[in-house]
């Protein structure tokens, strides 16, 4: 078998003088060349080269270094062993020496070297098959973290790496460079380790060797935390802002009774007071002190809890304080809070709900912000009150219901319960609480809601079939009672409507006389016949009457009594035939509403109407007096006529001359 390697480039050649006897050429090696190469990784009984002899020659190995390798069988040479090229000196081929010999001829030898050619039988190998590195947060990007490379026992052969980061935070220099260099910003909060596959292969990556061997390792990167960062006060909201993550808090609050000193350390919300290294990988030791406060002294705080505790009592206001938090190492790491303190006034007992227990129900399709109600078939709305014996009359104005647990329902201010969302059918238990806000003292009462499936309870403002059946009678009971009561009304005045008629025309005629200065003339007849059909002497009408004709008789001068006219009625003589008194009825309801006024000017006013009486009238004559209305020209006429007849009567006393003015 040839082992000769074929399409070979290199071949290491070394010159080898041979000294051939110049009678005798009884062997030689194949084309005379002394060194032979052949690949490593043979089989045993591998023919490593064939002698070139003339017949009958006689071939045998003299020496071989190392011993034992090689074999000679005929003219051919034999390789007794596996050659690895890995176990071979290359600057020391092995020897072999042959003697050929021949019948009456001298003996004649050969030096023969024999190389081993290398090929790519063995896999690169790390040293190790995990590695750990370490890096510093917010390390710049290319920075170095580590050199991890591998080694391959094939010596001609070169390596070539490639990097497995699962978010791409680390890349290596180059493929045949295995540097592990920070690709992208590291931050510990984020990523405090990250776990790569490191690959090496003995061929070119993506090429189509028919050999390639390949090994990987793995590769732990931890992220170290560096101080960078302040204290943090607690509990806090971390907000990252760019690259960096500040914590946000807006400090404590806390409640003091006035006049108290309270024991040990106060109680403050959101509490604590506590504050931690805001590099939660470091962990480095906070120290508290005050900066200031308007306490004058009163508080202290102590310097590694950072618990605040009074010294002596406070009267009243509000008290700030100042706290810092700050690194024991590195004091330049700080950070402030504010905590206020408010002073309240004492509470002998706390509020207290009315029940120790609530029971309420409410329907699974009542809809979110329905109130719950008292009973399933009720369309009242559970009410959950609490008292105060602070107060006198129980009434505490600073309190605040809440529900302890649970989401499904809560208290409205005035102590309504609303449902927040859908609920399923069934009982929920929940725990309310009352608090006084002044001074958080509280106390608690058990609520039991029944939800009950859908159509089972009456909606709030709805009304069951009874209920409006109910209503219905008693709105018609009503009616019937006010149409009954319009009725009687109805009768009443139609009875009595005639009474009261002439009760109007007496009173009309009463104001109409009843202030004048005369009063009825002799011999004339006033006639009413409104009153005269009265048979009933002793009535209201015919007593009225009487009356107003005796003031009349009795009240007036005889003068006055001629000039006396009244508007309201007709005067007659005796023989004149006697005026209709439905037609005087008429006339009086048809008139303006006016006050009758008795005056001794005539009156222009609107609403007023004046009878004057230009002339004595004598009761013998039996004339008919007529009434004039009083117009705006007929005044005028009148003046004019008045102011003659005066001056043609000389006679005519002067309080004869006044004018009576009535309402007409």
């Amino acid at each position: 078998m040839d082992l000769w390697p074929k399409g070979s480039a290199a071949v290491f050649f070394l010159l080898v003088l041979f000294k051939f006897s110049e009678a005798q050429n009884l062997c030689s090696l194949p084309n005379n060349v002394p060194l032979i190469l052949i690949p490593e990784n043979n089989n045993i009984g591998d023919i490593v080269t064939t002698l070139n002899a003339e017949d009958g020659v006689m071939a045998i190995i003299t020496s071989q270094d190392p011993e034992g390798f090689f074999s000679i069988s005929g003219y051919d040479i034999i390789a007794e062993t596996v050659l690895d090229y890995e176990t071979f000196d290359p600057n020391k081929p092995h020897e072999v020496n042959i003697e050929c010999t021949k019948a009456d001829s001298p003996p004649n030898t050969l030096n023969l070297k024999i190389a081993l050619e290398d090929i790519n039988d063995n896999p690169p190998v790390f040293e190790k098959s995990q590695y750990t590195l370490n890096v510093n947060e917010l390390s710049k990007v290319d920075t170095s973290v580590g050199l991890i490379t591998a080694m391959d026992p094939d010596k001609d052969d070169r390596l070539y790496y490639q990097l497995d980061s699962p978010e791409g935070e680390f890349n290596l220099e180059a493929n045949f460079n295995p540097n592990i260099l920070v690709k992208k910003h590291l931050d510990y909060d984020k990523v405090k380790e990250v776990t790569m596959i490191l690959y090496v292969q003995d061929t070119l990556i993506g090429s189509e060797a028919e050999v390639s061997h390949t090994a990987s390792t793995t590769i732990v990167v931890n992220i170290i935390d560096i101080d960078n960062r302040p204290p943090w006060f607690q509990p806090c909201t971390e907000t990252e802002v760019g690259t960096s993550i500040i914590c946000l808090m807006s400090g404590y609050n806390g409640k003091v009774n006035a006049k108290e000193l309270v024991p040990g350390p106060l109680t403050l919300e959101p509490g604590p007071l506590m504050a931690i290294d805001g590099d939660k990988g470091r962990n480095d030791p906070i120290h508290y002190t005050f900066l200031g406060g308007n306490d004058g002294g009163i508080f202290q705080i102590d310097t590694d809890t950072g618990s605040i505790t009074m010294r002596e009592p406070v009267e009243t206001g509000t008290i700030v304080l100042s706290v810092m938090a700050y690194q024991r190492e590195n004091a330049d790491q700080f950070a402030t809070t504010t905590v206020i303190l408010k002073v309240v006034d004492s509470s002998k007992f706390p509020p207290k709900f009315v029940k120790s227990s609530y029971e309420g129900f409410i329907s699974e399709d009542a809809g979110v912000d329905s109130l719950v109600l008292e009973s399933k078939t009720s369309n009242r709305a559970l009410r959950v009150q609490a008292t105060d014996d602070d107060f006198s009359n129980g009434y505490n104005p600073n309190l605040r219901f809440e529900i302890v647990d649970g989401t499904d329902f809560s208290i409205t201010a005035e102590g309504f319960i609303l449902m927040l969302k859908a609920v399923s059918p069934g009982t929920v238990n929940l725990e309310m609480r009352v608090v006084d806000t002044t001074n958080d003292e509280s106390s608690t009462a058990s609520l039991s809601v029944e939800v009950t499936p859908g159509g089972q309870q009456v909606k709030m403002g709805e009304f069951s079939s009874g209920d409006m059946a109910a209503v219905g009678a008693s709105l018609a009971v009503v009616i019937v009672l006010c149409l009954v009561c319009i009725g009687l009304m109805v009768h009443r005045i139609k009875g009595h409507n005639a009474d009261w008629k002439k009760l109007s025309e007496a009173s009309v005629f009463q104001s109409k006389l009843g202030g004048g200065s005369g009063g009825p003339k002799e011999g004339v007849q006033y006639s009413n016949e409104g009153f005269q059909l009265d048979d009933d002497s002793g009535s209201v009408n015919g007593k009225l009457a009487a009356d107003l004709e005796n003031k009349l008789e009795s009240g007036l001068k005889p003068q006055q009594r001629q000039k006396m006219m009244t508007p309201s009625a007709v005067l007659l003589s005796p023989s004149s035939p006697q005026a209709d008194s439905s037609s005087l009825a008429e006339t009086i309801d048809s008139e303006k509403e006016v006050k009758p006024i008795l005056t001794k000017e005539r009156r222009s006013e609107e609403g007023y109407k004046a009878v004057w009486f230009k002339q004595d009238i004598d009761p013998n004559t039996k004339e008919e007096v007529v009434i004039i209305p009083n117009t705006g020209e007929a005044d005028g006429d009148h003046e004019e006529e008045d102011d003659s007849e005066g001056e043609n009567r000389p006679d005519v006393d002067s309080g004869d001359e006044e004018g009576v003015s009535s309402d007409l």
